[in-house]
């Protein structure tokens, strides 16, 4: 069962919140966080902390992870940042287009997800893990929110929503993409143990939705870390029922030496294919829309072109992958072929069209989004996702609470 704990979070005064509040350190470019490098508020200068150091490439260097810590220093001693004195649970709502989702922040157990209570969904590589090893070491802290996701309980909706509707949020503002955020302060000793208790004794497992580097990371990083509460690190729990999972969809930069003629040819042995007089967004699973030197075109695919009884030979990127892009444009493997590149869902279809209006790719499909049951029975499985399968919105922010290392 799901081990959580409240905790004393270190948080922005509320009147520098909508300064202090970043992206996930992975989410910007660089060229996005090196703008926000004149707002001194800004996270970014403790999770992205190389926009602060001004000579030559030093990401990933001492120097870099030395500048983090100093400015979480900052922070706290300038009293952007302070901590409560009691151990709380933090209630976060997102809203974006009028859809919210609202999840539960509080520590989870790196025994959990050492132990498989905690389900992964994807690999992670080795040098992203090593990045927030050294700034969780340097910081002594973790500084950003690690996305899980849980079948939902009525029991612990009906508590928080309760808590919502009787209890002013803390923060309350829209962020610059549109994004309303609230936190609430959970500060009642017998909630709080409430809560604890249905986790431990009726959530079975939490899933990463987003955050599997921070979560890999929080979990190597204990052995370089003394303190009581290193085997804790910072989460936001969300039900199932409220995530929302957006289409993340593929572009490719040339069609493999093949004729446009031919290559629409090509595709007729495992798709249905049909010329579409409007930009095409999937309606079901098995459809992908296609766009290819000015038109959209929508893709079928054949019943026989699947494993239907395969958690993963049924997804719609691997059916794309399987069927289309490695046997006919010859991407043979997507995390490294540089032919390949991949458009959250939050762009849309234009975002699509863009890339092939302006040159830079070839072709562009647009693929129907992975579902919460389709990430858990892969999780539960014991399986890896296709890279690239999900794109969850809204995006949580950083600097809202963080968790220190005693």
């Amino acid at each position: 069962m799901a081990d959580i704990r409240p905790f004393k979070g270190l948080r922005p005064r509320v009147n520098l919140v909508e300064k202090v509040a970043a992206l996930p350190y992975d989410v910007s470019t660089d060229d996005e966080v090196k703008a926000k490098r004149i707002n001194p508020y800004s996270f970014y200068h403790i999770t992205r902390s190389e926009i602060d150091i001004n000579t030559g490439d030093l990401i990933h260097s001492k120097e870099v992870y030395q500048k983090a810590s100093e400015n979480l220093n900052r922070f706290i001693e300038e009293k952007t940042l302070v901590q409560d004195t009691q151990a709380y649970y933090y209630i976060y709502m997102l809203t974006m287009n009028g859809r919210s989702q609202t999840g539960l922040v509080c520590c989870s157990s790196l025994k959990d997800y050492e132990n498989g209570i905690i389900k992964k969904h994807e690999f992670t590589q080795p040098v992203r893990v090593l990045d927030r090893v050294d700034n969780i070491v340097a910081t002594r802290a973790h500084t950003g929110l690690v996305f899980l996701a849980y079948k939902e309980l009525d029991t612990i909706s009906e508590i928080i929503e309760n808590w919502k509707s009787n209890q002013e949020a803390i923060y309350n503002f829209t962020s610059e993409d549109g994004i309303a955020h609230q936190l609430w302060v959970l500060d009642d000793n017998k909630t709080i143990e409430a809560i604890t208790e249905i986790f431990q004794t009726k959530v079975p497992n939490t899933y990463i939705a987003d955050g599997h580097h921070r979560s890999e990371a929080a979990y190597l990083a204990q052995e370089k870390l003394s303190g009581s509460n290193k085997d804790y690190y910072l989460t936001c729990i969300f039900p199932d029922t409220e995530v929302f999972i957006m289409d993340y969809n593929r572009t490719v930069k040339d069609l493999n030496g093949l004729d446009e003629t031919t290559f629409l040819e090509s595709l007729k042995s495992q798709f249905e294919v049909t010329l579409s007089d409007h930009p095409y967004a999937p309606k079901k699973e098995h459809e992908f829309g296609m766009y290819l030197n000015g038109n959209w075109y929508m893709l079928f695919a054949k019943e026989n072109s699947y494993n239907s009884d395969d958690s993963i030979d049924v997804l719609d990127v691997s059916i794309l992958q399987n069927n289309l892009l490695t046997p006919i444009l010859d991407i043979d493997d997507p995390r490294t072929n540089e032919r390949i590149d991949f458009i959250g869902g939050i762009k849309g279809l234009k975002g699509l069209e863009d890339e092939v209006d302006s040159g830079r790719a070839a072709v562009a499909f647009s693929c129907f989004p992975a579902t919460m049951n389709q990430l858990f029975d892969v999780a539960d499985k014991g399986k890896v996702m296709p890279p690239k399968s999900t794109w969850f919105e809204p995006k949580t922010r950083d600097g809202l609470v963080l968790h220190l290392i005693d």
